[in-house]
């Protein structure tokens, strides 16, 4: 009789203490399937931001962008490299999502890099703003430069600009910051020939351009 009594004691109160614990758990569950009200599910948002951006984007910066967790993000970016390489039985696309740099980015398949590089080259050239002409310079005297010291520099943003300058195949990514990631961009052969130079160290020496020299660059030839 005492044992009888002794284990209808604990039974409800273990019951009470599991039920105590569920309603704990749940939110956190549901936070990750519906981190924030935005339009479509994680690998659409990531899809929306992947498209505009001009450097590889780490994951927290992805995940502070379309307002989900880092895991549910990780999932989502391995899902559409797998959609993307036709690992699910999808077509293969002319494109894939890398991960360069310690940030993820669209690029052209390899496949095709012939093709687009055709096409870009075949475009009918027209003359360069003076935007592009000022963040051209910059740089030629400054690579390998990052945008945002490009755009310190001329204190305007050159998102734009830069785009135009890669379509135009006058610059080029080179590498990568060593701390931040980003994309570290430099001339290319075409601009020597269009200068009519054999090397960059053949580029007039800026200082004397200006007033002073005191706000110039750094000249590159000694």
């Amino acid at each position: 009789m005492t044992d009888e009594t002794t284990t209808d004691a604990v039974e409800p109160d273990q019951d009470a203490t599991v039920a105590a614990a569920a309603p704990e758990l749940e939110p956190v569950e549901q936070a990750a399937e519906e981190p924030a009200d935005f339009p479509g599910g994680v690998a659409q948002r990531l899809e929306a931001i992947l498209m505009i951006a001009d450097e590889p984007l780490s994951v927290v910066t992805l995940a502070t962008a379309v307002g989900a967790p880092v895991p549910a993000v990780r999932k989502a970016l391995a899902a559409l490299v797998e959609d993307y390489d036709g690992v699910k039985g999808t077509p293969e696309r002319g494109f894939e999502l890398r991960e360069v740099g310690g940030g993820w980015r669209f690029y052209v398949r390899s496949d095709y890099d012939d093709m687009v590089a055709g096409y870009v080259g075949g475009q009918a050239p027209a003359r360069l703003s003076q935007a592009a002409l000022e963040t051209l310079a910059v740089i030629a005297y400054k690579q390998p430069v990052t945008r945002s010291q490009v755009a310190s520099i001329r204190a305007v943003n050159v998102d734009s600009v830069v785009r135009t300058l890669l379509a135009r195949g006058l610059v080029t990514e080179v590498s990568t910051h060593p701390e931040t990631g980003a994309i570290l961009y430099g001339t290319t052969g075409l601009l020597l020939q269009q200068l009519g130079i054999n090397s960059i160290d053949e580029l007039p020496h800026i200082s004397p351009l200006l007033d002073d020299g005191s706000d110039g660059f750094d000249d590159i030839v000694g």
